[in-house]
């Protein structure tokens, strides 16, 4: 393992505890969540997915008809686009049925590519419902992991794959340890990592190359 990969997970783990991402109710909402969620905040993708009344079901979403599902998720922007994307990753989970043990059987790399070719799902995306809707033991790397790799530093290559395949080859290749640590990065991306950094209080600021700068 890399051991200052696995110091600053130990740290953000010790001083924030385990966060039991991903806030959703079942699997399928994880998918939805893990759509509307692009290009908005959070609280809108809980607007969105309010609007649903309680009928959030790939069922529901299959059968329903297009502009009213774009009435549906309004709340999240991009609802036009956003329709079209659930529809599809709908669609993709229909052909296992709706099933999750069923999409669990199949190897990780054949159903992510399975999601990257479904329109509207890019890798952030696609690894988000591998990981949080799935369970698998995929990284997902967002804005904050970047952000925490520049400032920190963590000396990685640039790109998407380059960032993912270093944590998943200096951590334990395990889905809560993967779920955890993402979870921790982008909570205290949001208490100290912002844009403009607080580093006061920042569990990380004793080793961090970015503190007081």
């Amino acid at each position: 393992m890399g051991d200052k990969v696995l110091s600053i997970y130990e740290t953000l783990l010790a001083h924030y505890g385990e966060l039991h991402w991903w806030p959703a109710r079942t699997p399928y909402e994880v998918m939805v969540g893990s759509v509307l969620t692009q290009n908005t905040t959070w609280s809108n993708v809980e607007k969105a997915i309010a609007n649903f009344g309680g009928k959030l079901s790939p069922e529901y979403v299959a059968d329903v008809e297009l502009e009213e599902l774009t009435d549906i998720i309004r709340p999240a922007g991009f609802f036009n686009q956003k329709a079209v994307y659930l529809k599809a990753v709908t669609e993709w989970f229909g052909e296992y049925g709706f099933d999750v043990p069923t999409v669990q059987c199949e190897p990780l790399a054949k159903v992510r590519a399975e999601l990257l070719s479904t329109k509207g799902v890019g890798r952030e995306t696609a690894d988000s419902i591998l990981l949080y809707a799935f369970g698998f033991p995929t990284f997902v790397v967002d804005a904050y992991t970047n952000r925490l790799c520049g400032r920190y530093p963590i000396e990685t290559s640039k790109g998407y794959e380059a960032v993912k395949s270093y944590f998943e080859n200096n951590l334990e290749r395990s889905e809560k340890v993967y779920n955890n640590f993402h979870a921790l990065i982008v909570t205290n991306a949001k208490e100290h990592c912002k844009k403009k950094p607080l580093c006061e209080g920042c569990p990380l600021a004793e080793t961090c190359g970015r503190y007081g700068l």
